[in-house]
């Protein structure tokens, strides 16, 4: 694993200045502050999800309204959103269509655990994006990446499944383990944080590096792995891009070993209408998509080859599907398929990709035009329309991303930049555009992080 490279960034001034920023922060959002206080009276750790407690500040903002690229909290400020609710308003915030199919569908029953007409469009148009015939509906990419692993053992006889280390797959718990380095080599163990694992993760998951095509093909020749779930590049600890020639070389050994390839595009949908899937050229055995569709509706789906579907329609016409482990009440429900229908009539289509990438592009520039202006060691990746900045030289893999993470610069660069008006996702420093921002949003940012720096370095 490659170490992080030394920081030029002196350690005392940041904390000084982070502890200004912090105080800037709390005097700029009285309201937020108090309803931070009375939300923790019933509210565990004071908010509704627990990952609502990685924004910068010591209390989350509070949003009184959302639209487009922007959103204005309860104190009156408004931000250019570069965070888009991690990818779940991808689309921007409050598509009309999406609100007015939403509103009508209300009207006429939101569900009734019987199929609607939207169903039928939203999975031909899926198929028609990604390449793939088949599709079937969830809630989140959570239930739908939990389906296909599921899947993939019925139909290989294989107990465990592939991922890779430092992945990120929502909150399945098979995807849960990273790799541990010791003198005896490298085994399983679950990712720092997992609270509460059902079963050692090592009984039911390999872990591989990713850009490593030699360890992939040593630990699927075990012979014991039904499927490999990966995003075709790594997004949820930074963007990991991968190396010429490795997705081809991955699906070269998955077929080899009889292992079902799954490409998770929830965040990777960022490449294009139908995400590194189509844009790439690659050919998976099925493909998960997740909260973009929606427009901000919960809502997912997972795809299949025909190949994959014919095996596949047994049990799914079974008397028993109901307690498979599959489905869910509220899947595909008229409500979700609506929003779905709305946004990718609308919204996800290569003409919004025309404007979001090169605002990335863009937003990339700006940040490496700072860097290389302060000749720091440090480096702006991007994916479509997402990029991000990071303190080190671009890692190859999800280990050495992890080790490079600086927690402390992190937090002054997510407090400073929102104290001047962007929002950054709360994970890494990951930016994310759509449609509805422009040129003075990247350009608010570049000054906000030429700021940071300037005082940071004096």
């Amino acid at each position: 694993m490659t170490a992080p490279a030394p920081s030029p960034v002196d350690r005392g001034r940041l904390a000084a200045l982070h502890a200004e920023e912090e105080q800037r922060f709390v005097d700029l959002h009285p309201t937020s502050a108090r309803l931070a206080a009375e939300a923790g009276e019933h509210l565990l750790a004071g908010v509704p999800m627990p990952w609502m407690t990685r924004w910068p500040g010591s209390f989350p903002l509070f949003v009184e309204s959302a639209c487009g690229g922007r959103f204005t909290d309860v104190d009156g400020i408004t931000y250019v959103d570069l965070c888009l609710g991690d990818t779940g308003s991808m689309t921007g915030h409050c598509l009309p269509a999406v609100a007015e199919a939403v509103r009508e569908r209300t009207e006429r029953g939101i569900t009734t655990m019987l199929p609607s007409t939207d169903a039928t469009w939203v999975a031909g148009e899926l198929s028609r994006r990604f390449g793939l015939p088949r599709w079937q509906t969830a809630m989140t990419a959570t239930d739908a990446n939990r389906f296909v692993l599921r899947f993939a053992r019925h139909l290989t006889g294989r107990p465990r499944i592939a991922v890779m280390d430092w992945c990120y797959h929502g909150t399945v718990d098979e995807t849960l383990g990273v790799l541990e380095h010791g003198r005896a080599g490298d085994r399983v163990v679950a990712r720092p944080g997992a609270l509460g694992p059902q079963v050692d993760v090592a009984t039911t998951t390999a872990v591989v590096p990713f850009n490593d095509l030699e360890s992939l093909d040593a630990r699927l020749a075990e012979g014991d792995v039904a499927c490999l779930l990966m995003e075709p590049a790594l997004t949820n600890i930074g963007i990991v891009l991968p190396e010429d020639g490795y997705l081809a070389g991955v699906r070269e050994i998955t077929r080899r070993h009889g292992v079902l390839l799954v490409n998770d595009e929830t965040h990777t949908i960022c490449a294009g209408p139908g995400g590194a899937t189509a844009a790439w050229d690659l050919e998976p055995d099925l493909v998960v998509i997740g909260k973009p569709i929606g427009g901000g509706i919960p809502v997912a789906a997972y795809g299949m080859t025909e190949d994959v579907a014919a095996r596949l329609e047994g049990p799914m016409l079974g008397h028993d599907i109901d307690v498979a482990g599959v489905g869910g009440t509220l899947s595909g429900s008229a409500l979700a398929m609506a929003a779905v229908r709305a946004t990718l009539s609308t919204a996800l289509r290569q003409e919004d990709f025309d404007v979001s990438v090169p605002l990335a592009e863009s937003f990339a520039a700006g940040i490496r035009g700072v860097i290389d202006e302060h000749d720091l060691p440090w480096h702006v990746q991007r994916l479509g329309c997402r990029a991000e900045y990071w303190f080190c030289p671009p890692p190859r893999n999800g280990a050495e991303a992890a080790a490079a993470v600086d927690e402390e610069l992190d937090a002054f660069f997510h407090l400073w930049t929102v104290n001047r008006g962007v929002l950054l996702a709360p994970f890494h420093n990951m930016s994310l555009f759509s449609p509805f921002h422009d040129r003075s949003d990247v350009d608010a940012h570049t000054s906000a992080f030429r700021g940071a720096v300037e005082a940071l370095l004096g």
